[in-house]
């Protein structure tokens, strides 16, 4: 009976998220230029360290973990190649989604919870202020549009770690290193990696509005709805990793 009560539950929360996309398609206008640059900032910006510094740990670890395997078959020259397309169809977008998740994402369900248990939220109501295009829409855009750059850097930052690693400690051939990637890496790989990340940015940022600003049940409820936002955006993100990764590849 709990299973069902849980289920019904979630289908219900996927029902909300979704009126909550077609409120912000339909009334998301007039266009808030401002306040999108500001949740740039706050998104993008304040994300960039750690993602850099984390995407060059998970390069170095990516690579020495391949090498030792490539190594029983004779095929170390081909551990560039792998961290590469490992890093730009799969581990960039994901990563990066992720890491949106648990820091802007919770970031923003907890701001606007808050601003709905204090009633701030209702009072812009009672003034005629649309809080879907004032509050929601230019973060779920700032996190659509930051998703793909922080990707893209994610990657590179990634890949060069990995070469750093890969040439001079494990001493593997940069030629053979850079060429690999250059002749099995295809645009498309990299076009799609960066499809994903909009994907995931897009359901981020819906996920985690969503959540706060649906927030019933004072400062408890605030911090139920931060945590929930964070699991249902990393849960969203592997099943729809999967679907896309089916249909592109």
């Amino acid at each position: 009976m709990k299973t069902f009560k849980w289920f019904i539950s979630q289908v219900e929360e996927l029902g909300g998220i979704s009126l909550l996309g077609y409120k912000c398609l339909r009334y998301g206008t007039p266009f808030r230029g401002k306040l999108w640059l500001k949740q740039i900032e706050r998104v993008g910006i304040d994300s960039l360290p750690v993602i850099v510094l984390s995407s060059a740990f998970i390069g170095m670890v990516f690579i020495l973990q391949t090498f030792y395997a490539l190594r029983k078959f004779g095929a170390e020259s081909m551990v560039g190649v792998s961290l590469a397309l490992a890093m730009v169809r799969e581990l960039g977008p994901v990563f990066t989604g992720v890491m949106l998740a648990a820091r802007a994402g919770a970031a923003m369900a907890a701001e606007l919870g808050s601003m709905r248990v204090t009633e701030q939220i209702d009072a812009m109501e009672a003034m005629a202020i649309n809080p879907i295009s004032y509050l929601i829409v230019p973060r779920i855009l700032a996190l659509t549009l930051v998703s793909p750059i922080l990707t893209s850097i994610s990657d590179f930052i990634g890949v060069v770690a990995g070469y750093a690693i890969g040439v001079w400690v494990l001493e593997v051939n940069p030629g053979a290193f850079v060429g690999n990637i250059e002749k099995y890496v295809d645009f498309s790989d990299i076009y799609y990696g960066l499809i994903k990340s909009c994907v995931f940015g897009a359901l981020v940022g819906l996920i985690c509005c969503y959540k706060g600003y649906s927030v019933k049940g004072g400062a408890e409820g605030v911090g139920r709805a931060t945590t929930e936002s964070v699991v249902f955006s990393l849960v969203m993100i592997l099943i729809t990793d999967y679907i896309l990764t089916a249909l592109m590849f």
